[in-house]
């Protein structure tokens, strides 16, 4: 497949984050700036760190022949940012941004998630110049994908006629303005520079440290740029470096008292031969141990009443229990670099062979970097939380949303433990007793949870992902000690304690109030939001018979079949499903309002005599989301097929759509001549209600994936295709950033249905417990497919030719009993290998049933051959 390379103007609004799951990160600009230093616990867009950068010096024995920053051309505009004295609009680009320091006239930005190459471009440049960055993502291997680091390569050819001694330079800024001192080190047989402080104690959560660290032996550094005022600093480190030799130490002495950004400096020599090629090698790691709840802060309970000293309760990063401080990271990182790069690459590179669209492999890859952005933090116990996204300087909407985390489906495939985790947490930190779910977390853990009404699909949606991850892992003792949770999370519906009535009939059907994910409340049966209560039901049936409530089990399955047979027959208009309601009708509103729950006030229209915030005879983009998840997880049927492909033709037909003639009031993430599904749309001749549903006009990256992997699955291929090609054209590096999808903020956790295209588009089926795998691709390229899958105990790819279909693993394991292949039933098997050893089985329609468990380890395959 053609590499994703961009170039020119579809470089400018790069920013590719470099940083580990829950450490937060440094973005790459597509020009190879050093950006966005989101390292301190929390957001922090648009920000550089004083003149952090690498450069490259190129010198003969006599003369120094060039030196250039390792950047190219900064973007436009020119006129300045910000509105700061002396330094905003009207004064041009910032000095840190090393604009006006010699550069390289292009590059070519390749972003192929988890890695990104940088091709520097400039003819007069005596070498060719790349660099390969980094962190490590390696699926199921959640600890090594935690590295709070950037790893670089920057490779040199010595495109010259003579010998070439090239000098690569880090410099970065100490970002700790009190008391900040930076100290040379050699540790482990690696030279670094350690910025850290004596002005801040430890345990305070502004405390931190980074560190720069090569394995190079021949270097050189400077532990402090020269002190001075006006341009002194950075004129004269450029005099220095571009003078021929190596760098010359300069130090200060410590103190508390010193409030200065001072820059250190460490350089690596190479001496190259004409055509020689060289590495360098360099980590940027960094360690702010110490968080806090700093957007809803507890305080510290002393035992004293009001805490007198008026602090946050904090706890540490689960980085924190893996490395001392910055330098143990970065030894750590150095030492493990080829282990580490080469599991990485693995995975790239399993990944990027799938067969399978070309926008869709752009969205997968994609968004699985939202796990490495400030969105996601790890607890000191290793536990997975998260924001939904991120604001410029702080987390956007705390605390795991259940509503919009059920779309992320890269986390339970990619690191299954961790998304366990996120079960775990909750059920035991936001369920009340009688079976509510708050659905934000509270940090720190067991304080006292939200006391918001619960959210119809994040209560239910949490059953649905338990079922999910059980199936995932096979591991039912992590279901027997969730199950009592699960149960209180189904009977809740029709508990005489649920003030918003859901079902209170006990039908298996959804009538009351119903919060939701678009952050009001629905009246009335509708299939959005009902769909989730019957997955529920049907994955908690199951879940009951296998540990043995068989009352329990027809209880929930009866409840689910009556609720499926009610919906299809009521809440479908022929075309598309829609919410029951009569719009003029104020007495559930009356029925409802309390003193503390006025429903009038945020309900009631008073000017229109109308219901507010509901859809009504609108087609939604999510009104068959839960048969997507029902597909993904193997629960089967939750709406009637026929009926269900017909939702998704009309929500194609009238939900996707050019946004030139759209009118959208709301916030604007799609507009021009882009495409897009916007979340409600009322057909002609269908009543629009005066104040519709919030964000009806809106396209959300999340929703669009969910509803376009949905028509996939569904045999509406051309389709999805489309509303796909559609989001990723609105992320081109251009007009938005590809490793920034954006909804309620920043790297917006609900992007991540985007890898949910990886399994529809290869028919992925999985059942652990069962010790099942499967595959049924929609599409074949000339009689040929292959995909990448990952499950809990391992991962690898799966191909499909004419006679033959393998399932590689090549990390962990896979131990199998059932192999299920609907595309080739009806043909004749020839034979079953573990490699070349002959495995005995029997076949049973679209399944391959092995006479013996099958343990397939990695570099091992599992060949059929029929």
């Amino acid at each position: 497949m053609e590499r994703f390379i961009y170039k020119g103007e579809k470089t400018r609004a790069i920013s590719f984050p470099l940083g580990g799951i829950g450490t937060g990160s440094i973005g790459l600009a597509g020009n190879g700036r050093l950006v966005d230093w989101e390292i301190f616990n929390r957001p922090n867009k648009e920000s550089l760190n004083g003149f952090s950068h690498f450069a490259i010096k190129a010198e003969t024995e006599d003369r120094v022949l060039d030196a250039r920053v390792l950047n190219s051309d900064l973007p436009p505009h020119y006129m300045g940012v910000g509105g700061a004295p002396y330094g905003g609009i009207g004064f041009g680009p910032q000095r840190g941004t090393m604009a006006g320091v010699p550069h390289f006239s292009d590059l070519e930005f390749c972003g192929e998630f988890p890695f990104a190459e940088l091709r520097f471009i400039d003819e007069s440049f005596p070498g060719r110049v790349s660099v390969t960055a980094f962190n490590p993502f390696i699926p199921l291997n959640d600890q090594d994908s935690s590295i709070p680091g950037a790893f670089f390569e920057i490779k040199v050819d010595n495109t010259t006629s003579e010998t070439v001694t090239y000098t690569i330079c880090a410099s970065v800024s100490n970002p700790l303005r009190v008391g900040g001192v930076n100290k040379y080190l050699l540790k482990d047989g690696f030279h670094a520079l350690k910025l850290s402080t004596v002005g801040i104690e430890q345990g305070e959560p502004e405390y931190g440290d980074l560190t720069v660290a090569t394995n190079s032996e021949d270097v050189s550094y400077q532990e402090y740029w020269y002190r001075g005022s006006w341009f002194d600093n950075l004129g004269i480190f450029w005099r220095q470096f571009t003078s021929p030799g190596k760098l010359q130490n300069r130090t200060y002495p410590e103190s508390k008292d010193n409030r200065l950004q001072d820059v250190c400096s460490l350089a690596a020599h190479i001496r190259l031969g004409a055509g020689e090629s060289g590495k360098v090698r360099f980590v940027l790691t960094w360690s702010f141990p110490t968080t806090y709840n700093y957007w809803n802060p507890e305080r510290c309970d002393c035992g004293h009443g009001e805490c007198k000293s008026g602090k946050p309760r904090t706890w540490r990063n689960y980085y924190a229990t893996l490395f001392k401080d910055s330098l143990d990271s970065a030894c750590y990182s150095l030492r493990h670099w080829n282990r580490l790069y080469e599991e990485t690459h693995r995975f790239k590179q399993a990944l990027f062979s799938s067969s399978i669209p070309r926008a869709c492999l752009d969205a997968v890859s994609a968004n699985i970097s939202i796990l490495k952005s400030p969105t996601c933090l790890r607890l000191e116990d290793g536990s997975f939380y998260a924001f939904e996204g991120c604001h410029c300087k702080e987390g956007c909407c705390e605390g795991s949303c259940t509503h919009v985390w059920n779309y992320a489906y890269a986390l339970p495939f990619l690191f299954p433990r961790l998304e366990r985790s996120m079960r775990d947490i909750d059920f035991k930190y936001n369920q009340a007793e009688n079976g509510a779910m708050s659905f934000r977390l509270q940090l720190p853990l067991g304080r006292e949870r939200s006391r918001f009404r619960p959210c119809a699909d994040g209560q239910f949606g949490g059953v649905v992902k338990a079922y999910r991850d059980w199936k995932i892992s096979g591991d039912t003792q992590w279901l027997r000690k969730n199950w009592q949770a699960i149960k209180k999370c189904i009977e809740y519906a029709w508990a005489e304690t649920n003030s918003d009535k859901w079902d209170a009939d006990k039908d298996g059907v959804l009538e009351g109030w119903q919060h939701h994910t678009l952050d009001m409340e629905l009246y009335g049966p509708n299939s959005w939001l009902n769909g989730f209560y019957l997955a529920a039901l049907k994955a908690a049936a199951e879940m009951a018979d296998y540990l043995g409530e068989k009352e329990t089990a027809a209880e929930y399955l009866a409840l689910f079949e009556r609720g499926k047979q009610w919906s299809d027959q009521h809440l479908f208009n022929g075309e598309y499903y829609f919410q029951k309601i009569d719009l003029k009708d104020k007495s559930p509103i009356d029925r409802f309002t309390t003193e503390s729950d006025n429903f009038e006030a945020r309900y009631w229209n008073e000017e229109s005599k109308e219901v507010k915030y509901q859809i009504g005879e609108g087609c939604g983009v999510d009104q068959v989301l839960a048969q997507w998840h029902a597909n993904l997880c193997g629960l089967g049927e939750i709406f009637d097929k026929e009926q269900t492909r017909k939702a998704l033709e009309s929500i194609f037909r009238y939900n996707f759509k050019s946004m030139r003639k759209h009118f959208n009031p709301c916030r604007i993430y799609a507009l021009n001549g882009e495409a897009g599904v916007v979340i409600c749309e009322w057909p002609e001749g269908k009543y629009k209600p005066i104040v519709p549903v919030p964000y009806s006009e809106e396209a959300w990256p999340g929703c669009e994936y969910q509803v376009a992997a949905h028509m996939i699955q569904e045999g509406l291929v051309d389709q999805g295709l489309r509303i796909v090609e559609a989001v990723r054209d609105r992320f081109d590096g251009e007009k938005r950033n590809p490793w920034n999808e954006f909804e309620c903020g920043s790297n917006y956790a609900r992007s991540m249905s985007s890898y949910s295209l990886l399994s529809s588009l290869s028919g992925f089926e999985f059942d652990m417990v069962a010790g099942m795998i499967g595959f049924n691709p929609m599409r074949f390229e000339e009689n040929r497919f292959r995909c990448f899958w990952s499950l809990d105990s391992g991962w690898g790819v799966f191909e499909a030719e004419p006679g033959r279909v393998a399932i590689r693993v090549e990390y962990g394991h896979l131990d199998l009993r059932k192999v299920r292949l609907p595309f080739i039933q009806g043909k004749d098997l020839k034979a079953v290998r573990v490699d070349e050893q002959p495995v005995g089985y029997s076949q049973a329609g679209t399944d391959v049933v092995l006479d013996q468990p099958a343990h397939v380890k990695a570099g091992s395959r599992l060949n059929i051959e029929f």
